[in-house]
């Protein structure tokens, strides 16, 4: 498992002090120390920690709210703590995007566990986002092929497979991309209208 710098949000002592020892045990930076959900907030906003642990019950905002308006900047992993286990708070942390739940004591294996199991829900998150706006982009270039295929079928008097041709031979005598030929297309017809 890779170092990483991880922000702990928990307004108890000894238990703070317990996730400071297991999580150097287990070879982790820890870079922030919140006693209270703003600050936590506020830590993560400052630090960018790959992974933030945080007591649900806490001064001024708790663990899931802060763990929710930190993921509205950016996601970060991160793993609740708490004394209760308690079905609703369960599914209030896991719709927040909490990776995981812990409740106390915590112990080492188990932390580790938690670790392990939230990053790699993480790295699945970050690429099931990837391919999604793969997809987004590659319907926005396919509808600029099929508005600049329009624009040839109208103005040549061409066939949808003749204006396709078209936009083909372009692409490869320009040695550019199909959908940048017709961004062109789009382009020269959008100023000549």
């Amino acid at each position: 498992m890779k170092k990483l710098k991880i922000l702990i949000a928990e307004d108890e002592y000894l238990v703070l002090m317990g996730l400071k020892s297991n999580l150097k045990e287990l070879g982790h930076e820890i870079i922030a120390e919140a006693m209270n959900g703003k600050e936590a907030i506020e830590l993560a906003k400052e630090k960018s920690p790959d992974l933030i642990i945080a007591d649900i019950n806490m001064p001024e905002i708790d663990g899931i709210e802060a763990v929710k308006q930190i993921n509205k900047d950016q996601v970060i992993p991160s793993i609740i703590v708490t004394g209760y286990s308690d079905d609703e708070l369960i599914e209030k942390a896991s719709k927040v995007g909490v990776f995981a739940y812990l409740v106390k004591p915590v112990g080492l294996e188990e932390l580790k566990a938690s670790i392990i199991i939230a990053m790699n829900k993480y790295e699945e998150f970050k690429e099931v986002n990837r391919e999604l706006k793969d997809q987004k982009k590659a319907l926005e270039n396919r509808k600029l092929i099929e508005r600049a295929k329009g624009i040839l079928m109208d103005t040549l008097s061409l066939t949808e497979a003749e204006a396709m041709k078209k936009l083909q031979q372009k692409s490869q005598e320009e040695n550019s991309k199909l959908v940048e030929v017709a961004k062109n297309i789009i382009e020269m017809n959008e100023y000549l209208n």
